[in-house]
């Protein structure tokens, strides 16, 4: 799903509210998940998931073109963490009888 569908189905189920200002709302959320990751925090969404930080250490790699030996260095990188609801919502969408 991409942000503008988002936004449309937030739309849909709330027609009382201007576009405008659900793609603002939507904008903001996701800069504030953003923003708590750029600094090291962990975002907590209850029955959705938990967004963090990871860190990678320095490796050594390899060209897959050319066969040489590069380095790779160390980088921090988001990691999300499906909570139980969501993936027992997931799960009921994969099996129609677990519904």
């Amino acid at each position: 799903m991409l942000r503008s569908e988002l936004v449309a189905k937030l739309a849909e189920r709330y027609g009382h509210m201007p576009a405008e200002k659900l793609e603002k709302a939507v904008a903001i959320i996701l800069d504030e998940i953003t923003d708590a990751l750029a600094r090291g925090d962990r975002v907590e969404l209850r029955g959705f998931g938990a967004f963090s930080v990871r860190k990678r250490e320095a490796r050594r790699g390899r060209n897959p073109r050319t066969g040489e030996t590069v380095d790779v260095p160390a980088k921090s990188v988001p990691f999300f963490k499906a909570g139980k609801e969501l993936r027992a919502r997931v799960n009921a969408g994969a099996d129609p009888e677990a519904r």
